[in-house]
C-alpha cells in the first residue's frame, strides 16, 4: 500500500480552530504531517458570530498548520455544528421500470438524491442524507440491496438539516481566509469516525462529543446511525458558572477547571485549597477544590440529564450495549465517566483519536480535544479512496445528472452572488 493523498481537516470550533494536515502511510494509519491551533473568537455555540475575527482564527491556525508540515494549504475538509443542526428519519421508496433487470448503483443514488427535495422549513437546507436499511418488495432489513431482484426499492432514511446561513458563514469565512472547501461534514459523525471502532457500532453506541458551546451526540446500531442531536451547552458555560460562583475572571475560571476541575464533589477533601491572584494589588482570594467540584458537579449533571434524554429519545437506550463515548475539550474533565455512569447507568469510557493514528505522532494530537479534526481528516481520505476506486470501474450512465451536494448549493450560490 503506498502513502494516500494529503488531506486537511479544520475544525471550526467555539472554544479553538484547529487546522490538521494528514495522509495515510503505507500500513493504513493517519500521519500528522502538521497542524495548528488558534483561539476561537468569532464562533458562539458552533456559529460563526463574528466574520472577522473568525477569518483571522482560521488563517492563524492554518499558517501554524503550514510551517509545521511544509505544505501549503489551499483545500479542507470542514466540519459544521450548531444548535440549528436538526434531524429526522423520513421512509423513501421509488418504482422500478423493470423488476428483472438487477438493482444498480444508479438505482440506489436515484432514491437518495430524492430526499433533497423534501420541502423544509424556510431558511433550512438538507445537509446530508445517511441511507440506513432498505426494503425490497416488502423484504425488510437489507443492507446492500445492490445485485437483487425487485420492483419496488424503499429506504429508511436519517436526514440532517441545518440553516443555510450558517453554513454560507463558514464557507464565507473559509474563503476570506484564502482556502477553498473540499468537503462539508457534520462534527458529530467525524468525530465518531476518529474515536470508535467497528464493533461498537455494530453492538450500540452513543457517541458524546463535549465542545466549548455545544454538546454533539451521534447513536449508532447495527453499524447504522439512528440518531444525532445537539446540546447547546457545554464547557464554555461550566466555565461562566466558576466564573459567577467564585466571583473571578473568565481566563482564571478556565484555568480552574483545566487544572484541578472535578465533575465529582465527593472526589475532593475541604482542605484542598487553591489561590487565584487579585486583581491590581488586591489579595489572592482561596478557593477549596470541593466546593469548585461541586460547581461544576451541577452544570455537569444538567448536562448529562440532557444528553440521556436524547439517547431515551431515539429509542435505543436499552440496545446500546457499548454504552457511552464520551470525547471532546470536556471529556478531559476527571471523574465525568464516573458522572455519566452514575446518572445514566450505562457503561462510559472515554474516546481517543490515537486508534487511527501513526506511531511517532505528536502526543498533543492523541487528546480527545482534536478527535473532530482527526475525524475530518479520515472522512476526507476515505472520500478520496472512494473516487479513485469509481474512476477505476466502469460507470452506469445515469439518466439525469445528479443534484448537487449541500457544499455544491453553498458554493453556487458564492459564484452567482460573486461573494469571496
Amino acid at each position: 500500500m503506498e502513502a494516500s493523498e494529503i488531506v486537511v481537516g479544520l475544525d471550526i470550533g467555539t472554544t479553538k480552530i484547529a487546522a490538521i494536515v494528514g495522509q495515510r502511510n503505507e500500513i493504513g494509519k493517519i500521519e500528522i504531517l502538521g497542524f495548528g491551533r488558534s483561539e476561537s473568537i468569532g464562533v458562539k455555540r458552533g456559529v460563526v458570530a463574528n466574520i472577522d475575527d473568525t477569518v483571522r482564527s482560521i488563517v492563524n491556525a492554518v499558517k501554524e498548520a503550514d510551517s509545521r508540515s511544509d505544505i501549503t494549504v489551499a483545500t479542507v475538509n470542514v466540519g459544521i455544528a450548531g444548535q440549528h443542526i436538526k434531524s429526522i428519519q423520513y421512509h423513501g421508496s421509488s418504482i422500478r421500470s423493470n423488476s428483472e433487470v438487477e438493482i444498480n448503483q444508479t438505482d440506489i443514488e436515484t432514491l437518495t438524491e430524492s430526499m433533497f427535495k423534501l420541502a423544509m422549513n424556510p431558511g433550512e437546507e438538507i445537509i446530508d442524507v445517511i441511507p440506513q436499511e432498505y426494503t425490497v418488495d416488502g423484504e425488510r432489513g437489507i443492507k446492500h440491496p445492490k445485485g437483487m431482484l425487485g420492483h419496488q426499492l424503499e429506504a429508511d432514511f436519517h436526514i440532517i438539516t441545518g440553516q443555510t446561513m450558517a453554513a454560507r458563514n463558514i464557507v464565507k469565512c473559509i474563503k476570506k481566509a484564502g482556502l477553498e472547501v473540499d468537503s462539508m461534514l457534520l462534527e458529530p459523525l467525524a468525530s465518531a469516525e476518529a474515536v470508535l471502532s467497528e464493533e461498537e457500532k455494530e453492538a450500540g453506541v452513543a457517541l458524546v462529543d463535549i465542545g466549548g458551546g455545544t454538546t454533539d451526540i451521534a447513536i449508532f446500531h447495527d453499524n447504522i446511525i439512528r440518531h444525532t442531536a445537539v446540546i447547546p451547552f457545554g464547557g464554555d458555560i461550566v466555565t461562566e458558572d466558576i466564573k459567577e460562583g467564585c466571583t473571578i475572571i473568565k481566563k482564571h475560571a478556565e484555568d480552574l477547571k483545566v487544572k484541578f476541575g472535578s465533575a465529582l464533589a465527593s472526589e475532593n477533601r475541604d482542605e484542598e485549597v487553591v489561590a487565584i491572584p487579585g486583581l491590581r494589588g488586591r489579595p489572592p482570594k482561596e478557593i477549596t477544590l470541593r466546593n469548585l467540584a461541586s460547581i461544576i458537579q451541577a452544570r455537569m449533571e444538567e448536562i448529562i440529564e440532557h444528553i440521556y434524554f436524547e439517547i431515551k429519545n431515539s429509542g435505543f437506550e436499552k440496545k446500546l450495549i457499548a454504552g457511552i463515548v464520551l470525547t471532546g475539550g470536556g471529556a478531559q474533565l476527571r471523574h465525568i465517566s464516573q458522572l455519566t455512569e452514575f446518572i445514566t447507568g450505562m457503561d462510559t469510557r472515554i474516546g481517543y483519536p490515537n486508534e487511527h493514528l501513526a506511531p511517532g505522532v505528536p502526543e498533543e494530537m492523541a487528546s480527545p480535544a482534536y478527535a473532530t479534526g482527526v475525524g475530518l481528516v479520515i472522512i476526507g481520505l476515505q472520500r478520496l479512496e472512494k473516487e479513485a476506486e469509481k474512476k477505476d470501474k466502469p460507470q452506469v450512465k445515469a439518466k439525469k445528472p445528479p443534484r448537487g451536494s449541500f457544499l455544491d448549493v453553498i458554493k453556487k450560490f458564492f459564484e452567482e452572488d460573486n461573494l469571496t
